[in-house]
């Protein structure tokens, strides 16, 4: 088995990519050792003592390193716990399955503001969009995107994974996401990070 790495726009996270599905649906965060316990592999990863975050998507995991911490040591630690981990075909999650570990979907993640019925055909081509365009990219850069609500005009999304964080998260979010529902959705004015 071989697992290759790639950098993400956040120097603090890289993506390692195990050729395989890592969650099947969904997608799943740990921001710290306490939640990683729900995953014996997110678990070692923390064990390190050098990681502030795991995040699992469909065929990768993002690990983003503690202020300060050099990536050239850090690197094989991890390559070796992801190896261990798939080639033993270990659980990703304690117990032996995800029963009990609840992966929110987005309409179930609590919302920044309440989304009104009346507003409901907007929110629609926000999901489409959001879908379609802005996932699969913010998932090539190791991490995920989660719809929080839209009221006013403004639409409210949560970045998880390598661009939680990241330094040009805000430029994600004002001048990719922003630039890209204003044009398609006239009603569309902002976006916030949640």
């Amino acid at each position: 088995m071989f697992i290759e790495t790639e950098r993400t726009p956040n120097p603090s996270s890289l993506k390692f990519l195990p050729g395989r599905t890592v969650m099947p649906t969904g997608t799943r965060e740990f921001a710290s050792p306490e939640a990683a316990e729900a995953s014996p592999l997110a678990e070692a990863i923390f064990n390190t003592g050098e990681v502030v975050n795991v995040f699992f998507g469909f065929d990768f995991v993002t690990v983003t390193a503690a202020p300060g911490v050099d990536w050239s040591a850090l690197k094989p630690e991890v390559v070796t716990i992801l190896l261990d981990h798939f080639v033993s075909e270990a659980p990703l999650f304690a117990g032996g399955s995800a029963d009990g570990i609840s992966v929110p979907a987005e309409e179930e993640l609590s919302p920044m503001v309440e989304d009104r019925e009346e507003d409901a055909e907007i929110i629609a081509s926000i999901h489409e969009l959001l879908e379609t365009r802005v996932r699969p990219a913010v998932a090539s850069d190791g991490g995920d995107i989660a719809y929080r609500g839209f009221s006013e005009g403004v639409v409210y999304l949560t970045l998880q994974g390598a661009c939680a964080g990241c330094p040009s998260s805000t430029m994600t979010l004002k001048q990719g996401i922003e630039s890209l529902l204003t044009h398609y959705i006239p009603e569309v004015t902002e976006v916030r990070a949640a």
